[in-house]
C-alpha cells in the first residue's frame, strides 16, 4: 500500500520498489478491495522479494516491522514504520492501516518535494 501511494501521489517523481523479507505469495484482497476504494488499482501487483540490490540503489528505505532480515547501508535513510499487520484482516480492519499509510506518505512526499 505504502509503495502505491508513494507512485500514485509522486506522480512519477519518486522512483519507488516494493518488496518484502517474506512476502506473502499475492498481495493481501483486503488491501486491494481498500486500496480500490481509494482509487488505486493493485490487483496486478506480485510481492516481491526484498534485495541488497534494491537497498543499495534506494536513497530512504521504509520497514515495517523487518527487523535483522533487512540490510543496513550507511548513508541511507531509514524509516521504521510500526503499523499493524494487515494479513489475513478483512478490509474494514485494512481501512485504518492504508488510511494510516496514506497520511504517513503524504508527510514524507512534503519532505522529499517541498
Amino acid at each position: 500500500m505504502a509503495a502505491a501511494f508513494l507512485t500514485h501521489l509522486s506522480r512519477g517523481r519518486v522512483e519507488v520498489r516494493s518488496a518484502g523479507s517474506a512476502p506473502a505469495d499475492a498481495v493481501n484482497p483486503a488491501a486491494v478491495e481498500a486500496m480500490a476504494e481509494a482509487g488505486i488499482d493493485l490487483s496486478a501487483e506480485t510481492p516481491k522479494v526484498l534485495t541488497v540490490e534494491a537497498v543499495r540503489a534506494s536513497d530512504v528505505v521504509i520497514t515495517m516491522g523487518c527487523g535483522d532480515t533487512c540490510p543496513v547501508f550507511p548513508g541511507k535513510r531509514y524509516l521504521d514504520w510500526k503499523l499493524d499487520d494487515p494479513a489475513g484482516r478483512g478490509v474494514e480492519a485494512v481501512r485504518p492501516i492504508r488510511d494510516e499509510i496514506e497520511r504517513r506518505v503524504r508527510a514524507l512526499l512534503a519532505e522529499l518535494l517541498p
